[in-house]
């Protein structure tokens, strides 16, 4: 991933930042080169002219992530010679925009990328296809897709999607910032103390008084509901009751944690006005943060910073952290003769670009690309594993979009105190119900 990207309160980042942060973005309107299949002695498609079946292929990934999905996209186009594959990358603040209205029309991709907590709408409006009965046509089984995956994109039963990775945040840190307080393990790891809120705060605390200039843990303030959710949902707080009915947020659970990271910005252990947290972290001017998957290559590849990454500890009790997914998607409107063609790239992209996949950062969907020698030797791919064995998705919901913006925005007034943490959270109760039950 190595970056994701909004509203009206909300503080603005520059479009570099963003892509650093989402873990997917834009990089233009024009169709990348992908479009011409090498021979190969593979036989054509049976669409009767003996051609390539040509499909288009729609994504937000820009930048080092939009390099990756090239190489799979050439890969796949000189693999075989029954399909053709061309894309065409829009810019992620406009692509759900766009994709929904081609949903809608009928007019558009034939295989696209959705995050996983964008595609309840869809379903629900029946403009996705059902993936189930055409996997067997491409040969395609679901079982080579990890369990949470596969559940993340099933409704009734039936998957809708072909999951191509998780992503969630671990726990960054410099080891030579740790170092000058005394804060690392003879392993490299942080000597955290003991694992609690207090625990961690004086933790940070530890790292100010030692290494002073230097913010002791950057807080994603931006996009400030991922790092609330990360410690919210160790807590055992939901966004939504089980049965999807009311809001579950106007909780004890969420005013601990709220009052833990407004604690963190007045004692001075995070700036609240650090608009770009990932730049400040990768520059050497804060010690720790939660920081993306997608990030890793970024911040290892570095000269000079001298980075750690481990999985979040569980401050609150348990080790549940937030997480999101990056799948493909097959439009209703796509003819039979395509489905199947799309089918096939969304296979080879998850099987075999997978392996390619992996090196932006994310975890990929595939289990024997996170099983082979490939993956596990890259920079903390282990811990990756062990970390996405705990993440927690949104929940599955039409309404999720409009829900988690609420969220968003209420989040925001909170932390720069426009309203206390308690009217904050009976205010996005209120306006979450009114949501979910009309």
């Amino acid at each position: 991933m190595k970056r994701n990207k909004r509203w009206a309160s909300m503080l603005l980042t520059a479009l570099a930042g963003v892509m650093i942060l989402a873990g997917c973005s834009g990089n233009g309107n024009t169709p990348s080169n992908t479009e011409k299949p090498a021979d190969t002695n593979n036989s054509a498609a049976g669409n009767g002219t003996g051609a390539p079946v040509e499909i288009t292929f729609w994504n937000l990934f820009g930048g080092g992530e939009g390099d990756f999905v090239d190489q799979i996209v050439n890969g796949f186009n000189e693999s075989q010679q029954e399909v053709t594959v061309k894309t065409l990358r829009l810019e992620s603040n406009e692509y759900y925009a766009k994709l929904g209205t081609a949903l809608a029309s009928g007019k558009g991709p034939d295989v696209a990328v959705a995050h996983a907590d964008r595609l309840a709408p869809f379903v629900k409006a029946d403009q996705l296809s059902a993936l189930d009965d055409l996997s067997a046509k491409a040969d395609f089984h679901f079982s080579e897709i990890t369990d949470t995956n596969v559940e993340s994109v099933s409704y009734d039963g039936k998957p809708y999607a072909v999951p191509l990775d998780t992503h969630f945040h671990m726990f960054y840190y410099n080891k030579d910032l740790l170092s000058q307080a005394d804060l690392l393990n003879e392993d490299g790891t942080p000597k955290f103390g003991d694992i609690s809120p207090e625990g961690f705060k004086q933790f940070l605390t530890e790292i100010k008084n030692k290494v002073p200039g230097v913010t002791p843990f950057g807080v994603n303030t931006p996009y400030f509901h991922e790092p609330f959710y990360n410690l919210y949902y160790q807590a055992g707080g939901n966004i939504l009751t089980e049965d999807l009915g009311k809001a579950d947020l106007n909780n004890e659970k969420a005013v601990n944690v709220l009052n833990f990271y407004l604690d963190l910005y007045d004692q001075g252990l995070s700036d609240i006005n650090d608009k770009t947290p990932w730049d400040t972290f990768h520059s050497g001017k804060s010690a720790t943060w939660f920081g993306g998957v997608w990030e890793a290559g970024w911040h290892l590849g570095e000269d000079g910073l001298n980075v750690g990454i481990v999985s979040i500890p569980p401050f609150f009790g348990s080790e549940s952290h937030w997480s999101g997914s990056h799948t493909l998607v097959i439009p209703k409107y796509v003819t039979e003769e395509k489905q199947v063609a799309a089918m096939k790239f969304m296979k080879y992209f998850t099987l075999e670009g997978g392996k390619i996949w992996a090196q932006a950062g994310h975890v990929p969907a595939g289990k024997a690309v996170t099983a082979s020698d490939e993956y596990l030797n890259l920079p903390y791919r282990a811990e990756f594993i062990e970390s996405q064995k705990t993440v927690k998705y949104a929940p599955k919901t039409d309404q999720y979009n409009a829900i988690d913006t609420i969220v968003k925005e209420w989040l925001q007034s909170i932390i720069f105190k426009t309203v206390t943490v308690e009217d904050g959270l009976k205010g996005m109760e209120k306006e979450i119900n009114e949501i979910v039950q009309n």
